[in-house]
């Protein structure tokens, strides 16, 4: 009995995590289910569980502030377009490349108010 307990859980475990990544990070039922793994390897599954859910609630809602951040800034550039506030978002990381999950471009040249260096504002 133990071991088909066992079994089903590591199925479980699988068939959550090997599915199709989707946009936003797991949640508490995928972030849940590896801290009861994690847990139960030092025998505290549920203490891991709870800790694993209340992670991916955070991160889960961290990423749709950002978004929603985003689509604010979306509708400025664009008044009156469309959609929800995801696609709104993926569409300013797409415009100003940025990585989802981090505002602000990794270079800082495309960024707003940066400037790339020409002949005349160079300096030597």
């Amino acid at each position: 009995m133990r071991q088909f307990t066992l079994l089903a859980a590591v199925a479980a475990v699988a068939l959550t995590t090997g599915t199709v990544a989707q946009a936003e990070p797991g949640g508490c039922l995928k972030y849940g289910a590896a801290g009861a793994v994690g847990g139960h390897l030092v025998n505290h599954g549920v203490l891991g569980a709870v800790g694993g859910c209340v992670t991916g609630m955070y991160r889960r809602h961290e990423y749709r502030k950002e978004a929603k951040q985003k689509a604010a800034l979306y509708n400025k550039e664009h008044p009156g377009a469309k959609g929800t506030y995801q696609e709104k978002a993926t569409a300013y990381d797409v415009e100003h490349s940025t990585t989802p999950g981090k505002l602000t471009s990794e270079n800082p040249a495309q960024q707003e108010g940066a400037k790339a260096p020409t002949q005349e504002n160079a300096q030597f």
